[in-house]
C-alpha cells in the first residue's frame, strides 16, 4: 500500500484519485439507484395490481348471480387476462355453460384456462373437458386430453377418465387396469371403486 508522509500528501492522492475514478463512481452509484427505485417501483405497481384482482374477482364472483353477472365475468377475464385469476374465472364460465348446455363455449373457457392457468388449474380444466368429451362419446380425444395431465394429485381422476374412455371403446382390460389405478392412488374414492365393481357387469353385457 502506498505511504503518505504528510497530510497534504494524502489529500493529493485523495484528489487524483477523484479525477481518475471520480465520474465511473458517480455513475456507478446513479445506475445502482436507479435500478433499485425502479425495481421497488416495478414490485410496487405488480403488487398493486395484484391486489385490484384480486378484490375485483371476489367482487365479480359475488355477483355472478345477479343480472349481468356472466358479462361481467366476461369482462374480467378478458381485462385480467395475464393474472392469475383469469384462468380461474374461466372454470366458473365454463361451468355456467355447460349448465346453460353450451358444451362449445365452456370448451373454449376451458381451453383458455388450460392454456394459461398454473399446474393445478390446467390440470383441472383438462379434466372437465375430458368428461365433456366423454359426454359426447368422444373417448379417443378424452384419451389425448387426460394424457397431458401430470400432477400425481390427479392420478385419481385421470385414472378414472381412462377408465371411462376405455370402457366406451369396450377395451375392458385396459379399463379394469385404469379403474384399479385409480382405486389404488386413493382408497377412498368410492366412485373408482363402483366403476370397477360395475365393469364385470359392462364386460358381460
Amino acid at each position: 500500500m502506498e505511504q503518505f508522509a504528510t497530510e497534504e500528501q494524502q489529500v493529493e492522492a485523495i484528489k487524483r484519485f477523484w479525477k481518475d475514478n471520480g465520474m465511473a463512481i458517480i455513475i456507478g452509484a446513479v445506475l445502482g439507484l436507479g435500478a433499485l427505485w425502479g425495481w421497488r417501483y416495478y414490485s410496487e405497481n405488480q403488487i398493486v395490481s395484484k391486489e385490484a384482482a384480486s378484490l375485483e374477482y371476489q367482487a365479480v364472483v359475488e355477483s355472478l348471480q345477479n343480472d349481468g353477472g356472466i358479462e361481467r365475468a366476461t369482462e374480467f377475464a378478458s381485462e385480467y387476462a395475464d393474472s392469475g385469476y383469469a384462468p380461474l374465472m374461466g372454470l366458473i364460465l365454463a361451468q355456467q355453460a355447460i349448465d346453460d348446455n353450451d358444451f362449445d363455449k365452456a370448451l373454449d373457457h376451458l381451453n383458455t384456462a388450460a392454456s394459461n392457468g398454473d399446474e393445478a388449474v390446467s390440470a383441472l380444466a383438462y379434466i372437465r373437458i375430458a368428461r365433456i368429451q366423454l359426454a359426447q362419446n368422444d373417448a379417443d380425444q378424452a384419451l389425448e386430453t387426460a394424457a397431458k395431465i401430470t400432477g400425481e394429485a390427479f392420478t385419481t381422476q385421470v385414472e378414472t377418465i381412462k377408465g371411462d374412455a376405455y370402457s366406451l371403446l369396450a377395451d375392458f382390460a385396459k379399463a379394469r387396469l385404469a379403474y384399479s389405478a385409480a382405486v389404488d392412488a386413493d382408497q377412498t374414492n368410492r366412485t373408482a371403486k363402483m366403476k370397477l365393481d360395475n365393469l364385470a357387469v359392462a364386460a358381460g353385457s
